[in-house]
């Protein structure tokens, strides 16, 4: 029975590791299947989080930090989008720019703001997203089984889980059962048919890139506010470029996406897991490689299955409309 609890308190923690990763894998998948490549997906979690870590401080309340976390990333979005969609820059470098602009202003507001070396003051849990018991779940605790799996794995996780698994269902209903997803998918490979047919290709990708920028704010709003008690220097820690990888791994596909970033995140929960605890035949293992193992696996994934995944045709390409 210990054994059971141990491994439902392994899928609970891969279950909250995983939900950011998965808001930001939706949001690239909006944006790329666009064929607007965004590598500023961590940039814009970045900013969204130290957003929502500055407005839970100075207001107490998680959902105006979750709308600033919003309105920063869809802003920084509208940025790369003005970069990549109406001057036809590259996006790579729009991306990365974006990443160091949030890197640094976040430290250097954080530290004229709160000075606390980059990072908000600790949040109390009114001016966070708490984890909610579901209906029933005090009560079947006791039940073998079927209790212990809906009371730990089911029940006790924040708004922001159930919204980000809530959203794949959700995002694979708008791309594929919707006129603006099949505009969408289409602008991503062949933008000049879809301005053939009259409609314009920069206003879709706009709104791939306002998409993608809600679902990063809500990322980073999740780091600051569920995850975590407040903002701290570099938090994500590489999350938006592990989503980049989950997505490219899921072929552009939100259910494969949520799978991918389950495995990320199990990953990522193992290795908290077992620092510290020796491996039969091995023995104590060092942190920084269990630390290391989601990181690793980005780059096992990415150099085995990179040149599967045939991303939009036209991701990644400024569209010029011919006169």
């Amino acid at each position: 029975m210990e054994s059971f609890t141990t491994v439902l308190q392994l899928f609970d923690s891969t279950i909250r590791l995983s939900a950011p990763l998965l808001l930001a894998c939706l949001a690239g998948l909006y944006s790329e299947r666009a064929g607007i490549f965004d590598i500023g997906l961590e940039g814009k979690m970045l900013a969204g989080a130290f957003a929502a870590g500055a407005v839970a401080t100075w207001f107490g309340s998680a959902y105006l930090a979750l709308l600033a976390a919003v309105l920063v990333s869809v802003a920084l979005g509208l940025v790369h989008g003005f970069a990549s969609i109406t001057h036809r820059g590259n996006q790579i470098v729009s991306g990365v720019a974006i990443n160091f602009i949030a890197a640094g202003t976040t430290v250097i507001l954080g530290q004229a703001w709160f000075s606390q070396g980059g990072r908000t003051p600790s949040l109390p849990n009114a001016a966070r997203f708490n984890p909610i018991n579901l209906p029933g779940a005090e009560a079947m605790r006791g039940v073998p089984v079927i209790g212990p799996f809906y009371y730990e794995l089911i029940s006790g996780h924040s708004v922001l889980v159930y919204l980000a698994f809530l959203l794949v269902p959700f995002t694979w209903w708008v791309l594929y059962r919707t006129r603006f997803g099949l505009r969408l998918r289409a602008v991503g490979e062949n933008p000049a048919a879809v301005d053939t047919a009259g409609i314009s290709v920069p206003w879709l990708r706009y709104r791939a890139v306002i998409c993608c920028g809600v679902l990063c704010g809500i990322a980073g709003a999740y780091l600051a506010t569920a995850q975590g008690a407040g903002f701290v220097k570099d938090m994500t820690a590489g999350k938006g470029y592990i989503a980049l990888a989950a997505l490219i791994f899921a072929k552009w596909r939100p259910v494969q996406a949520m799978f991918a970033c389950l495995l990320f995140g199990f990953l990522d929960a193992v290795g908290i897991r077992m620092q510290g605890h020796p491996l039969p035949l091995i023995g104590e293992v060092p942190v920084q490689f269990m630390q290391a193992l989601p990181y690793i696996l980005t780059v096992v994934l990415l150099a085995g299955f990179i040149g599967k995944a045939i991303p939009p045709k036209a991701g990644g390409v400024a569209y010029v409309k011919e006169r």
